[in-house]
Order: structure tokens, then sequence, then C-alpha cells
């Protein structure tokens, strides 16, 4: 339950005010989380009045603002097409024009189209106070409670790399049972991430080239039950997507 809110003009504002030891103080950018019903009580810091919206492309990299809304996001010329086709899957029109960039990775779950992308593009989200960049695939098993005070200035995704991304679900309109990212960098290397289950999505390969995909993506699910879904069904799909990715690529 939100019991303060607060729209600093300032970056330095803000930092203090997540700083304070009480209220807990949590950052906003689109409110479609920190506004949803819960016991827990908390003091909102709204970050739309600091700049830090903006999309543009810096050498090799996509620098995405972390309040920068994902329907904007979408709609941007920038925003790799294989991307805004992942942004569509990830929510509807209305939750697309509310939820942030950041806020949406920082929150998300395993079956998140847009965080099993950013994985696979090896994203990093720069960290203020000090710029301090921590890759998405460190950031989540440590997510919890740990940076307390902070609060992300901007995601940088390379804009040198072939990327495709691959799902099945029940319907159309349903989160993926089973979702794959593939991004290949002009080097050879090669990221797979899956989605569909479990607490965030996860890296199955991360290599100097495409050989073992298939492989990799039936280890990384060999524990993936739950009700949605048997482990052997996952391995089996998992596997077909990760090769469909592939073939997308070539």
């Amino acid at each position: 339950m939100i019991i303060e809110y607060q729209r600093p003009k300032t970056i330095e504002a803000a930092l203090k005010l997540l700083h304070r030891a009480e209220p807990v103080s949590l950052p906003m950018g689109g409110g479609t989380v920190l506004n949803q019903p819960t016991d827990e009580e908390y003091a909102v810091v709204d970050l739309q009045e600091l700049g830090l919206d903006a999309l543009q492309v810096r050498g090799n990299h996509l620098i995405i603002g972390a309040t920068l809304k994902l329907q904007r996001m979408l709609e941007d010329e920038a925003t790799p097409q294989a991307l805004r086709v992942v942004i569509q899957r990830e929510s509807t029109y209305n939750l697309r024009q509310m939820a942030s960039v950041a806020g949406t990775l920082v929150s998300a779950d395993g079956r998140s189209s847009f965080a099993t992308a950013m994985l696979a593009l090896d994203a990093s989200m720069i960290w203020l106070p000090g710029e301090e960049p921590i890759r998405l695939g460190e950031f989540y098993p440590t997510r919890k409670g740990s940076r307390r005070g902070k609060l992300v200035a901007r995601v940088e995704i390379p804009t040198h790399v072939k990327f495709s991304y691959q799902d099945v679900a029940r319907t159309p309109a349903d989160l993926p049972i089973v979702s794959a990212a593939l991004a290949v960098w002009p080097s050879g290397r090669t990221r797979l991430a899956l989605g569909g289950f479990g607490k965030a999505p996860i890296l199955a390969m991360d290599g100097p080239e495409t050989h073992g995909l298939e492989s990799a993506a039936q280890s990384a699910y060999a524990q993936a039950g739950d009700e949605w879904a048997s482990a052997e069904y996952r391995q089996e799909i998992a596997a077909i997507l990760a090769r469909r990715c592939l073939e997308a690529l070539k």
C-alpha cells in the first residue's frame, strides 16, 4: 500500500528520498507494479520529472532511458523490428502506454517476453549513483533488496547483433508457456535465453558459436515443470524454438 507519494525534480533529490531508512521508498516509472494491491507499506518516488525517457543510438549500442514507456520504444524507428515484436507480446496496448522499460525488467518473472529478449541481448542496466553497470544476467539472481536506495538511469543493448524471438502460448493473447530469444554477434558469440517459466528468464547458452544450441535449450529446462506444462514438454518445445530462431537468422 502506498503511504506517501513524492515527485522530485532532480536525480539528487530522488536518490536522497530513496536512501531514507523510513519509510521504505521505491522508485516508480509507470506504476503498473507499485499500484497493485499489497499489504506492504511503502513510499513511492515518481521518476517522471527526471528526463530519463530518451532513446538514442550511440555507437554500437541502443541507449534506452529507464522511464521510457514500452509503447514509445515499440514505435521508435531506432528499435530493431524483431524487438518491436517482442514488446507487442509483452502486454496490451494500454499497459504498454504506462509500463516503463526499467520497471518491466526489474519486476519481470520468467514469462516476460521483453525480459527474455533483453537477457539474450546481454542488456546492461546503469544504476545511480555512480553509473554502476549491472548486466541483466547478474541482476536477476540477487535482485530482491539488492539495490535499495538506487535507481536505474538507462538500459543499454548492442545494435550490431542478429536477433530472433519465438514463443508458444495457449492463445495469441496469453503469456508464453515457452519462449526463446537468440542473439548472435558478428564474432560468432551466441546467447540463448529461455522464458515461460520460473521467477526470471534463464540464460541457456553463451558461447563462441551456435553449435549445441538445441541441446543447451533442453538441458536448461530439464526441471522446468509447473501447473502450465511439464518439464518434458518445455524441453522439447525449447529445442524447437531455439532451432527456429537460428533458422530465422540465416
